[in-house]
């Protein structure tokens, strides 16, 4: 069975859709879009051709906060007043009686999303793939220089001991999701407790920044930064490291997963990304290659999790689109454990 047929109850998904979007012309059409594995999102179109995106839960069972839709779309709903661009959200369902799950819509972003190497095709010369690596990290900054109260996010979390949450929190998840033992998660995990930096300032972090979750539009300016389920209030450099890990250059060992569109020629390199943040925040990055150790644990972990649901038939009944995964782990935990020789 298809995915869009096991995770959209057509009928009621399709009247809450009429009730809500005025404009809308049924029938409705929903299709995957490839890319993300922690929330599924589906293309939706109408009869005449409009188009949004709706946002749910995997099938089952999800873990703690990273699926909670309302969430998110506290987030996004919050950050459409700021210089930060979101997709406008159209209406969140919380009833999980019409598709099983809470699921919200929002609009749809025209643009491109850089994935692959080729998709980087669609900005040929060196000028447009070095001003997209720029203008990425521009956006990361203006992030992280929204202030949470002024846009009702003073309470999305605790604004002390963002690491020390982000280490219990994710080992709590390993525990949860894992397939097997892996030596290697607990002992990075007993580095990074042991040699935690001091957070000097609290920011709203968006969680899963990298360039896979921002759509560009056709000049490759950011035209909007979706995929917020694990923002939260934190230390601003645990985005920037996990960008970090994120961030391919020609040459890197390949990991599965990890194959951007930024190993092509003209992208900046990651040192250039942090003298540019360095330049336009003003802030100190001393200690941030604690946190691309951190960022590769964290996605060893979520990589599981994704294993984990995979087996457990929560992105559909075929499962073998999983099959990468766990080698991905444990590439992901060796990086980690290797970028924290001397810790702790």
């Amino acid at each position: 069975m298809a995915l869009e047929e096991e995770a959209i109850a057509r009928g009621p998904v399709g009247e809450w859709l009429e009730e809500r979007i005025p404009q809308a012309a049924p029938p409705f059409d929903y299709q995957v879009i490839q890319g993300g594995l922690s929330n599924l999102t589906f293309l939706v179109s109408d009869g005449v051709g409009r188009r949004w995106v709706l946002r749910r839960p995997p099938l089952g069972k999800a873990l703690g906060t990273a699926h909670d839709m309302g969430r998110e779309v506290k987030v996004v709903s919050a950050l459409g007043e700021t210089p930060v661009p979101v997709p406008p959200v159209v209406g969140y369902c919380e009833d999980e009686a019409v598709t099983g799950a809470p699921f919200y819509v929002m609009d749809f972003v025209e643009g491109m999303v850089l994935r692959t190497p080729e998709q980087a095709a669609a900005y040929p010369e060196a000028a447009a793939r070095r001003a997209i690596g720029e203008d990425l990290i521009d956006c990361l900054v203006s992030i992280h220089e929204v202030d949470p109260d002024d846009v009702g996010l003073g309470d999305l979390g605790r604004r002390d001991g963002y690491v020390e949450r982000q280490l219990t929190r994710w080992s709590g998840q390993w525990e949860k999701s894992k397939t097997r033992e892996l030596p290697a998660i607990d002992e990075v995990h007993r580095r990074l407790t042991a040699s935690v930096p001091e957070q000097v300032e609290t920011t709203i972090v968006h969680g899963d920044y990298r360039l896979d979750n921002v759509i560009f539009d056709a000049e490759g300016k950011v035209g909007a930064v979706v995929d917020w389920e694990l923002s939260t209030l934190g230390d601003p450099r645990a985005d920037l490291g996990l960008l970090m890990v994120y961030w391919a250059e020609p040459g890197d060992p390949g990991i599965s997963l990890l194959r951007p569109a930024t190993v092509e020629p003209g992208f900046p390199g990651r040192a250039d990304l942090l003298a540019r943040y360095h330049e336009r925040s003003g802030r100190d990055l001393s200690g941030i290659e604690f946190f691309v150790a951190l960022g590769y644990w964290k996605l060893a972990i979520i990589a599981e999790g994704i294993l984990a649901r995979f087996r457990g038939g929560q992105y559909g009944s075929d499962s073998s689109a999983g099959s990468d995964f766990e080698q991905a782990v444990e590439v992901l935990a060796d990086a980690a454990l290797e970028r924290t020789e001397g810790l702790g």
